[in-house]
């Protein structure tokens, strides 16, 4: 016998679920409207010391310094990975190299020749790496945020990223190999973040910005205003050069930072500064000097990390160990979000409200060659292992495979690099011989941590 359904019911039940729906959206509203903007600010190829609130006695940052004295900033933080685009995934992904899978910024052309159809099979299967990971801007979108990309993206499109609005174009379109119209931000100024802020605010919307101009990165063509500040401080044309695009890079900041104070939005906005990997200015070439870029040394991979977060974090200098890894669940958490489950990163939000020490002991990394050999077996490519204790630093060598920038790799120390960070911040004295056994206990904890299938190295246990 069927159930007969009394119109009395029907308008209860649509009366119901109206009202659950009606409830949801009521709630979605109330967060959305409590969210704080977040503006993620992404330095490219700039070394940890360049910088006046990190003692640089020529480099003129006064708008970083400025920041750095409204934040909680930490002086020891790090990137796993000293290569933009890998470290710029992991930004997105919150994961290191080895599981998202980007550990180099382009497929090798000695297996993919440039302009080759398999070339370009090989790039588009890396942005399809991204599809496995709920990206940082599509998670927050995804929460009522409008979010914004500028500056440095490999990835695709801004929309294929999870962006809402964007400026890259993306692979395979012309240029789009990292970022294409999104790199004019801050050299060119910020008109399209200004239009962006203007619709957030209009729409009454969260919003997130991934402002990574193509600064203080080559070519260093800075304004001749700012080029000579630095000619007669400094012999070398090139170093004089670069200095100014740090200068030039600061100065874009100080805009960015003046358009949320104009718009009357600095109490709801979460500022966080970032550099996605080092670089030391070759005193006789247009490019890096060793042990910078591309390398595991604290050239290469040492940044400091700043959140201003006004009424929220109480401003303050720390030296605890933080990487960029941290930020994907640091962001979701002030966000008010949920993030995945098995992220090895930290939310600092709590210890950053409560000045509470972190947890952490101990931080890890690895380096991986600028061509990928087999984008489906980052062994392949692997260079180096790294990881940080306290003072102590263990970095062991690998023999994965070079093609270009082989002279950024010479890999001539046959065994383990160990060196005391507190008396030795430049690396300078290997002291792995004369303690075997926190080489061992380091190379044990480097293990359990990225434990490698297939190696051959040139770092054997001693």
């Amino acid at each position: 016998m069927g159930m007969t359904l009394s119109y009395p019911r029907i308008l209860g039940w649509i009366s119901c679920a109206l009202s659950l729906l009606i409830s949801s959206w009521f709630q979605v509203a109330i967060a959305t409207s409590q969210a704080p903007n977040i503006v993620l600010i992404i330095s490219d190829d700039q070394a940890w010391t360049d910088y006046g609130f990190m003692g640089h006695e020529i480099i003129q940052t006064p708008h970083l310094d400025r920041l750095a004295s409204q934040s909680v900033w930490f002086d020891r933080g790090y990137v796993p990975t000293a290569l933009c685009r890998p470290s710029l995934m992991t930004l997105a992904t919150g994961h290191y190299a080895h599981r998202h899978g980007v550990t180099g910024n382009d497929p090798s052309p000695k297996y993919a020749p440039q302009g080759s159809k398999i070339e370009q099979q090989r790039r588009a299967e890396l942005i399809s790496f991204l599809n496995q990971f709920d990206s940082l801007p599509a998670a927050l979108a995804r929460s009522g945020y409008l979010t914004h990309q500028s500056g440095k993206w490999w990835e695709g499109s801004f929309a294929q990223g999870g962006f809402t609005h964007g400026m890259t174009r993306g692979f395979p379109e012309p240029g789009g190999r990292h970022g294409d119209d999104g790199l004019t931000i801050g050299r060119e100024g910020l008109g399209p973040i200004r239009e962006f802020v203007d619709h957030a605010m209009t729409s009454e919307q969260p919003f997130f910005l991934w402002y990574a101009p193509f600064l203080p990165h080559t070519p260093h063509n800075p304004p001749e205003r700012l080029l000579n500040r630095y000619r007669d401080k400094v012999d070398s044309l090139q170093v004089a050069k670069y200095y100014a695009m740090c200068t030039w890079f600061d100065e874009t900041c100080g805009s960015l930072l003046e358009l949320i104070d104009e718009k009357g939005i600095r109490e709801n906005t979460l500022v966080i500064y970032v550099t996605d990997n080092g670089w030391i200015q070759h005193p006789e070439k247009n490019g890096y000097a060793p042990r910078s870029k591309q390398t595991p040394y604290e050239g290469g991979i040492r940044t400091p990390i700043m959140f201003r977060w006004p009424g929220q974090f109480k401003a303050s200098h720390r030296s605890e160990l933080v990487s960029s890894i941290d930020l994907y669940p640091t962001i979701l958490s002030a966000a008010g979000l949920p993030f995945p489950n098995g992220l090895p990163g930290l939310d600092l939000v709590e210890s950053m409200r409560g000045s509470l020490p972190l947890a952490r002991k101990q931080l890890f990394g690895e380096g991986f060659a600028h061509d990928i050999a087999d984008i489906n077996k980052p062994e392949a490519s692997l260079l180096y292992r790294w990881t940080i204790q306290g003072r102590w630093k263990l970095l062991l060598t690998y023999d994965g495979e070079v093609n270009r920038y082989q002279s950024s790799h010479p890999r001539d120390i046959p065994g383990p690099q160990l060196f005391d960070l507190e008396s030795d911040p430049h690396e300078r004295h290997n002291l792995a011989d004369q303690q075997p056994a926190k080489v061992r206990l380091l190379a044990e904890s480097l293990a359990n941590w990225y434990p490698l299938k297939e190696r051959k190295t040139l770092a054997p246990l001693p």
